[in-house]
């Protein structure tokens, strides 16, 4: 019985791809140095206001913050771009990391940086988790009467005046 199934992309189909990572490469790497150039004027331009408004310094935390997050998602995406180019200098890119089958050619120009076919990425968030043993449901607090002798007491208000 012969096997005729292609177990790797051409180098022409590589090449391709190759072309299309790095220009995204070069992409997510200039959108990183904005986001870094963001955050590097945000800081400097506050470190002497800082402690003056506590409405504008949350304002600027939270800046900081959301920008920092998209810089280490930025990274991410950029060191999964790499990993795709030393696949495609492999001669591994497209091959399914768990099924060993070929990913379609239209997820790998919609996703270049996949590593699974959808059929396989499918299976994986159907699977059913790992089963968890069963914990003792914890037993309720017994309840307070309320005596009807006791009259409850309203809470205190507390006014000040400046």
């Amino acid at each position: 019985m012969e096997h005729n199934e292609v177990v790797r992309y051409s180098d022409a189909e590589l090449e391709e791809f190759r072309i299309l990572i790095e220009g995204k490469l070069e992409q997510a790497t200039a959108h990183l140095q904005e986001l870094q150039d963001q955050i590097l004027e945000i800081t400097e331009n506050t470190s002497d206001e800082h402690g003056g408004d506590w409405v504008d310094d949350s304002s600027i935390n939270n800046d900081v913050e959301m920008l920092n997050n998209m810089a280490i998602r930025q990274r991410m995406y950029i060191q999964d771009l790499d990993n795709a180019l030393v696949r495609i200098k492999n001669k591994t890119y497209g091959i399914c990391s768990i099924s060993g089958q070929l990913i379609d050619k239209r997820r790998l120009l919609a996703v270049p940086t996949t590593t699974k076919s959808l059929a396989a990425k499918v299976a994986e968030q159907v699977a059913p988790p790992p089963v968890e043993r069963e914990k003792p449901e914890p037993k309720p607090a017994p309840e307070k009467k309320a005596s009807t002798t006791e009259k409850s007491t309203p809470p205190k208000r507390i006014i000040t005046t400046v």
